[in-house]
């Protein structure tokens, strides 16, 4: 997956180092687009109009995407990985210019989920245009709650688990604590830190300042639009997502990023805990927005 892993777990077994790996190991073969023997991987090769056969997984998965990318209105969407691997972020590897407006208009119309078809009772889909699967925003949160649910399996119940930066919480520590962290403070800016106590919840957290190219005096991060082909440009710096299952605190906060501050109306109205970021239009300072099931949660 490109990042690393840290279980912070009460009386843990001998061999859950190998339990972890092996977790991963299947993430890594269902759903990474860089394994080009991956399950999504063969998927994205396949000619257009031939089925292809989706483990139980993949469809928990891909119900997860497919309703987020309903309710975003497109903010989110799993079959975007044209524009991403256009941009310089996906499997093609970093550019060192700006694609043209053509080249973008291109893969955009080349792109989309609404290209697919989803037949979820017979577990198969199709592609009927020539788009790419890039599960890269919900991927890595499933993978969280894979680990977590393994471990539970096992009568582990007192563990932290996290992923490049998405984390989730059951059970206490030994002292009785709940497992609390700060979310990711934003560089540069100087806000009061956010703790949480992750008690049963997840939290994922999406920012600008992650990954990223400049060109021509500006920075293009990159979370891309799948609306518009284009790197976000709305002054948001920085999207946490507070929810039970990783995979959806992961998938919102990808789509709240593309929505940027006009998607705070969507967070109330899913009652979702979002912590926003956002740059003042003048480049001078920050702004911060806690929504009201945050605000509830920290009260």
């Amino acid at each position: 997956m490109g990042t690393d892993w840290r279980l912070i777990v009460v009386d843990p077994p001998e061999d859950i180092r190998e339990i972890v790996q092996a977790v991963l190991a299947r993430m890594i073969a269902e759903f990474s687009h860089y394994e080009p023997g991956s399950r999504i991987g063969r998927f994205n090769r396949l000619p257009l109009g031939r089925w292809h056969p989706l483990a139980p997984e993949t469809i928990r998965v891909l119900d997860a995407a497919f309703a987020v990318w309903e309710r975003s209105g497109g903010a989110f969407d799993p079959a975007a990985g044209l524009l991403v691997d256009l941009w310089g972020f996906g499997p093609a590897g970093p550019r060192a210019n700006l694609p043209s407006a053509g080249a973008v208009a291109e893969a955009r119309g080349m792109s989309g989920a609404a290209y697919l078809e989803y037949d979820r009772g017979a577990c198969r889909m199709r592609r009927r245009e020539a788009v790419r699967i890039d599960l890269s925003g919900i991927a890595k949160g499933y993978a969280v709650d894979a680990v977590a649910e393994r471990l539970v399996s096992l009568g582990i119940e007192d563990f932290l688990i996290e992923i490049g930066g998405e984390l989730r919480g059951e059970g206490i520590k030994p002292d009785g604590q709940p497992w609390w962290v700060a979310l990711e403070p934003v560089p540069g800016a100087r806000l009061a830190p956010v703790r949480i106590a992750l008690h049963g919840l997840s939290v994922a957290t999406s920012g600008d300042y992650r990954r990223f190219f400049d060109f021509g005096g500006r920075r293009y991060a990159h979370s891309i639009d799948p609306r518009t082909g284009w790197p976000v440009a709305n002054n948001v710096v920085s999207v946490s997502v507070i929810h039970r299952e990783a995979m959806l605190a992961d998938a919102w906060a990808t789509a709240l990023t593309v929505l940027g501050p006009e998607g705070r109306a969507l967070a109330e109205q899913e009652g979702l805990a979002v912590h926003m970021v956002t740059r003042a239009a003048a480049g001078d300072g920050f702004a911060e927005y806690l929504s009201p099931a945050l605000s509830a949660m920290l009260a």
